[in-house]
């Protein structure tokens, strides 16, 4: 397998063909995945904001209020506000906010990002970001599957990692289930959520900061003979550790 990012794409602007943009500088082949950091789809979908665009409501008031006192400094009810219309549900209010997002995706501030944004002060997700991959992937001339990527920190470890928020032309995962391990044994759980791999090993060439290279291609990378689902996000009902969050109250020592 070959990952290499996209070089010298410029900086997307509403309105622009991401497609188009890829195509005039990389030569795509049947089998590659592009993956797509979701800043540029974001730029490209007008997803950028200001804080003056969300006045706050008391409940955004008093978000900012509590955020404050656990950090020692003044917080932008403005951006809790933001915050909250991009949100579903408010898993976690302290001592930062944990929320789901109308997709599906669970991950701090509705990934609402505040560096990278050009002239604005805040940079959305893309709304639906599957039908995004799916645009993207109409606009190639090659028939090549297409992945979102944000990044996202992770329960019980430090660092960030890239994982993906939207995808086309392929299952978001493999399903190992009911094939054999080397010793014969019938496994009865693994499923591999490859998209998200897929979105880290992009993220080891794109990387973050200034490098501005949002885009990158993975090459000579196989599916394999499995079974696919499009299953990435827990349900709720299933969802035990989401479940606790919303009863677990924040304290102060």
């Amino acid at each position: 397998m070959n990952v290499f990012a996209v070089e010298g794409l410029p900086e997307v602007r509403p309105g622009d063909d991401l497609a188009a943009l890829v195509e005039r500088r990389v030569d795509l082949e049947p089998g590659d995945v592009l993956v797509v950091a979701s800043t540029v789809v974001s730029k490209a979908e007008g997803r950028t904001a200001d804080l003056d665009d969300f006045p706050p409501s008391p409940r955004a008031e008093e978000i900012a209020d509590r955020l404050a006192d656990v950090a020692g400094e003044e917080k932008d009810p403005r951006f809790a506000q933001a915050v909250l219309e991009e949100s579903t549900e408010l898993v976690m209010e302290a001592p930062f906010l944990l929320t789901a997002t109308r997709f599906g995706h669970v991950g701090v501030n509705a990934g609402i990002d505040r560096s990278n944004t050009g002239d604005a002060d805040l940079l959305l997700l893309p709304e639906r970001p599957r039908e995004s991959a799916a645009r993207i992937r109409d606009g190639l001339s090659v028939d090549v599957p297409v992945v979102v990527t944000d990044t996202s920190g992770r329960p019980f470890r430090h660092g960030q990692r890239g994982v993906a928020i939207g995808w086309a032309g392929m299952p978001a995962s493999r399903d190992w289930r009911g094939e054999r391990d080397r010793d014969g044994h019938e496994l009865e759980v693994t499923v591999e959520s490859v998209v998200d791999e897929l979105a880290a090993t992009a993220n080891l060439v794109t990387g973050e900061g200034d490098d501005g290279l949002p885009v990158a291609v993975v090459r000579d990378w196989e599916f394999g003979n499995h079974e696919g689902s499009d299953e990435l996000y827990r349900a709720v009902d299933g969802d035990f550790v989401r479940q606790a969050l919303r009863e677990w109250e924040y304290a102060r020592d």
